[in-house]
Formats: structure tokens, C-alpha cells, sequence
């Protein structure tokens, strides 16, 4: 006999998440298998675009952080030969050097203590998209965790290597999780690895979209309140989790050696 064909939507919701948080379990990675994992991830997702674009993470002491190493592209990351730099891009862990790039991420994770994770990749889409300055169109369900989540940078500031970038960019973003740079590409401000990665793959989905729907006719906003319901709903930390375990199974039959 079912018990819940009468029960309002707001408790079916309640109700969903707290199943969510028994029945979906947290992965055991390090962050260094993490960051390894969202490089091949992202890889296979479209992120690659030569050596450009960075990811890092936050390490455990304060002001350092973890990233690729500079010459190495996503495919050939492993949790091994990850760097740890301090904000003046110094490597205290590691060899080689890292993108000087980094600096704008130094002062991103400066002005966001929530921030625990930075992805800045050119994949494909989302760097055409960028190319015509509009902004970020999230009309689809599958989109909402970027709904009224994603800023967007009209001005082109130039190679992010200097101060100004960071000032720039970390402004510009705002409190929000993403944001599109102009003749640029994507960044994702991340509470967490998992929520940076998913964040990342759904930006560039989203902006493929885009693309197809602006190329077929107007797109046609989702109503406000359904979005952020959308954006609430799958935005959890549970839901980021369980993703990014699935992206991890997947990468892992096709790159095993990228834990070593």
C-alpha cells in the first residue's frame, strides 16, 4: 500500500535528502587523487586545450595550495607529480614550476574563504561562447546548478599573469561559483573538488547548448523561482559527490595509473 501518493512536494523533497545522506557515500580519495582524477576527468570531457588552463586546491597549510605542473597536460597528471606552491607561486613541494597563470587564483582564494577548489580551462564551447560576450544562458533542468550561480567577465583583461588579473577576476566573480571570461574561458570557484569538477562539465554542457539552441531560434528563460529550486535541489554536497564518484569509476577504466 503507498503511503506517500498524497504527501506535498517540500516534504518529498525533505524527505529525498535525507535518504541522499545515508545512502550516498562519500569517496575516500586524497586531494591529490581528487585533483588527478578531475584532470583526466576534465581531459576526456573537452577541458583540454594544450597546456592551457589550471586547477588547484587548497593544501593543508594556509596560503599554499595545490596545481599542475607547468609542461604537462591534464592527460598526464598523476597524484604524484602535483606541485604545492605558495600565493607567490613558489614551489615548496614538487618539480618544475607552475603556470604563471596561478597568480589570479591566489587572489581569488584570498577573497573567498568559501572557495576550496579553482578550475580555469578553454575547452572548446565554452571558449566560443566567450568569443561572442554574451553571458551564460541557464534555461534547461539538467543546467540549474549554475542558475543565478554564474557571473560573467565582458571585458577581456588580457594573459592572466599579473596582479591586476586576480583583482580583476575576484571581483568580478562576486560570491557566486562560475563565471565566463570573455575571449577567454570558464572558472569554476568550488567548495569542494567534487563541486568544482561537476561544476566544470555541466559549464561546458551548458554552453554547447547554448550554442545549439541560439543556433535554432530564442532561448526562453526558465521561470526565477523553479531555477533556484532546480539550483537547491541538485546542489548538494551528496549530490556533487556521488557525480564526480561516478565521473571517477568511469576516467579510472581508461586511467588507472592516475593515482600513482
Amino acid at each position: 500500500m503507498t503511503t506517500t501518493m498524497q504527501t506535498p512536494k517540500d516534504q518529498l523533497v525533505k524527505l529525498a535528502e535525507k535518504q541522499m545522506l545515508t545512502a550516498l557515500t562519500d569517496n575516500t580519495y586524497t586531494p591529490r587523487q581528487k585533483l588527478a582524477l578531475t584532470c583526466r576527468i576534465l581531459f576526456d570531457g573537452g577541458h583540454d586545450s594544450g597546456l592551457a588552463g589550471q586547477i588547484t586546491a587548497r593544501a593543508e597549510e594556509p596560503g599554499t595550495y595545490y596545481t599542475q605542473q607547468l609542461g604537462l597536460g591534464f592527460d598526464e597528471i598523476l597524484a604524484s607529480n602535483l606541485l604545492v606552491v605558495d600565493e607567490d607561486l613558489n614551489v615548496l613541494n614538487g618539480r618544475g614550476m607552475a603556470n604563471p597563470a596561478n597568480r589570479f587564483h591566489s587572489w581569488l582564494y584570498r577573497a573567498r574563504p568559501d572557495v576550496n577548489c579553482i578550475i580555469h580551462t578553454h575547452p572548446l564551447y565554452s571558449a566560443s561562447l566567450s568569443m561572442l560576450e554574451v553571458p551564460l544562458q541557464v534555461a534547461h533542468m539538467d543546467l540549474c546548478p549554475l542558475f543565478d550561480d554564474c557571473a560573467f567577465l565582458k571585458e577581456w583583461p588580457g594573459v592572466p599573469v599579473g596582479n591586476e588579473e586576480g583583482e580583476i577576476i575576484s571581483k568580478a566573480i562576486g560570491d557566486k561559483r562560475a563565471i565566463l571570461l570573455s575571449h577567454h574561458g570558464l572558472l569554476i570557484a568550488g567548495s569542494s573538488i567534487e563541486e568544482a569538477c561537476v561544476l566544470a562539465l555541466l559549464f561546458e554542457r551548458a554552453a554547447k547548448m547554448q550554442l545549439l539552441a541560439m543556433s535554432a531560434g530564442e532561448i526562453r528563460p526558465i521561470p526565477e523561482a523553479l531555477g533556484k529550486e532546480a539550483h537547491d535541489w541538485i546542489s548538494t554536497p551528496k549530490r556533487h559527490g556521488a557525480a564526480f564518484s561516478y565521473y571517477a569509476r568511469r576516467v579510472l577504466r581508461a586511467h588507472g595509473d592516475c593515482l600513482s
